[in-house]
């Protein structure tokens, strides 16, 4: 249909088009470094699109971990599936887990991979060692991905090779993976187009929407929630109103699903810091934006994390 009513097209745009269209790699073949939270939620996805999944992690320990996760949310999304046949529940649940393969050395586990995913730790010495390591034992044609919500893809991507970062972005899936529909497809200057439009096929494919944006500080989510929860906490730090008063104000009056609190509580308040402390540190952003919260800092030098640790903002042990 585009092809008949752009008739102005030149041939020459036409061969462009159909050859662009014909060297974009279909993903198949998912590598996913991680099993925690993030990760085992990215194999669940793929692995839900048919994908052939490998999730790999340093551990055995790790992996079931992984492994009861993907568990645990493929009965309550077969149960929406197949509300009133516990056969058909049980048939999905195996034909998702058939997918998935688990591995402990990262190095062969993407020898065969059509993509890497990494969603491990928010260290940027740590991602550049692994990737380092994976660029020398993958294909040359196995794309790069980091899940990273904060740290810059260039920045991670330059422990790779030349060639590689042309095949290198950012893949960037929201908590609760399974739930959230949003990915975040990263641009670096050095990936190709093929690559970009393959990622943004393969997000499609497992079921999310995609956005693009460029390697900027926080993306685009991050980059806006981030500044706006800090200017929570900041407002709370004054005195201003209260923690309670504050996410009140925000979900009735400007129909925030959780507070700006609530929400910090389910992210991570050491998460939280950690973002911050980095966009303050590598000085692109406005100081205003990412000043410190005394109200967070001292929370966190307490060890009070969130919901994870059972007290942040709000005390969960109750």
């Amino acid at each position: 249909m585009f092809l008949k009513r752009a008739t102005a097209v030149s041939l020459a745009n036409k061969a462009y088009f159909s050859t662009s269209r014909a060297v974009l790699k279909d993903i198949q073949r998912v590598t996913v470094i991680g099993a925690g939270l993030m990760g085992s939620g990215i194999v669940q996805v793929a692995a839900q699109a048919n994908c052939q999944v490998t999730m790999v992690d340093t551990s055995d320990a790790a992996i079931a971990n992984g492994q009861k996760i993907i568990a645990s949310s493929l009965k309550r999304v077969a149960r929406k599936k197949h509300a009133d046949d516990d056969q058909q529940q049980q048939q999905f649940i195996d034909k998702v887990m058939g997918n998935i393969r688990t591995a402990t050395q990262a190095e062969s586990a993407v020898a065969d991979a059509d993509l890497v995913v990494e969603a491990i730790v928010e260290n940027m010495d740590v991602k550049q060692k692994l990737f380092a390591a994976l660029d020398k034992a993958a294909a040359k044609d196995t794309i790069f991905c980091s899940n990273t919500s904060s740290l810059p893809i260039t920045a991670i991507a330059n422990a790779t090779s030349a060639d590689r970062q042309t095949r290198f972005a950012g893949l960037h899936f929201f908590n609760p993976v399974p739930a959230m529909k949003l990915v975040e497809v990263v641009r670096t200057d050095n990936v190709t187009d093929d690559v970009f439009q393959s990622l943004y096929d393969f997000s499609k494919k497992v079921g999310k929407t995609p956005v693009s944006c460029k390697d900027t500080p926080g993306f685009i989510v991050n980059r806006l929630l981030v500044p706006y929860m800090f200017e929570a906490f900041r407002l709370y730090d004054r005195g201003d109103a209260s923690v309670q008063d504050i996410d009140t104000a925000m979900k009735l009056g400007a129909g925030m699903p959780m507070g700006p609190f609530e929400l910090a509580d389910f992210v991570g308040l050491d998460t939280m810091k950690f973002i911050n402390d980095g966009w303050a540190k590598d000085g692109k952003i406005d100081p205003v934006l990412v000043a410190a919260s005394k109200a967070l800092n001292d929370l966190v030098q307490q060890g009070h994390l969130g919901r994870k640790s059972g007290k942040g903002f709000y005390d969960y042990s109750k």
